[in-house]
């Protein structure tokens, strides 16, 4: 267990921006880090208002692994509190963070579940896109100072392990799950559905 928070710590001091690196680089890895995490839920919503009833179902599961995910990282963090690289006096930190933590990443499960129901419910395209913008957010992270490396490399253990756990539940009942969200869904907008402005 040494050796692997020390290869962590390595890593993460190979990866961590320091004073003498450009602010320009600076500034966009903020972007990364604290925004393009909105593009999930953007996705979702495209995916549930324009897609099929495939696309749908996949939305669902995504957002129903996503949550398992993160609340199984609310466990990992309260069993076992591993402190964030500034809470350690580690490397250096270029925004303010709670010093709530690290292990596993929440960005990183984020992204994770929800590249893998991508991929799981056949939207490779879309999914690899999304594990492309995941691996970028998981580096800004790191190299911003809020993140180990270890931090993500958990987050995807996490959510391939929600994954599994969630597969028999979602095939016994996703697809009642689906309907009735769908139900809901056309019930309270069905004015702007009648209207033509939503997909039914």
């Amino acid at each position: 267990m040494e050796a692997l928070e020390a290869l962590n710590r390595s890593l993460f001091l190979a990866i961590n921006a320091t004073p003498a690196t450009p602010s320009w680089l600076i500034d966009t890895a903020l972007v990364i880090a604290n925004d393009l995490i909105w593009l999930v839920p953007l996705a979702l919503v495209l995916m549930w208002l324009s897609g099929d009833a495939r696309q749908r179902a996949v939305a669902i599961r995504a957002c129903a692994v996503t949550l398992l995910a993160l609340g199984a990282n609310q466990l990992i963090g309260l069993a076992w509190p591993h402190p964030r690289p500034f809470v350690m006096g580690l490397g250096h930190t270029f925004f303010a963070h709670a010093p709530d933590p690290s292990f596993p990443s929440d960005h990183g499960t984020v992204f994770s579940a929800f590249v893998l129901t991508l991929l799981l419910g056949g939207m490779v395209r879309t999914g690899l896109a999304a594990l492309v913008v995941g691996v970028v957010v998981a580096w800004a992270r790191i190299f911003l100072g809020v993140h180990l490396p270890l931090d993500m490399i958990g987050a995807c253990v996490v959510s391939c392990a929600t994954c599994a756990v969630a597969a028999p539940l979602w095939n016994a009942c996703g697809a009642a799950l689906t309907r009735f969200a769908v139900a809901l869904y056309r019930a309270l907008l069905a004015g702007p559905i009648r209207l033509g402005w939503l997909r039914p």
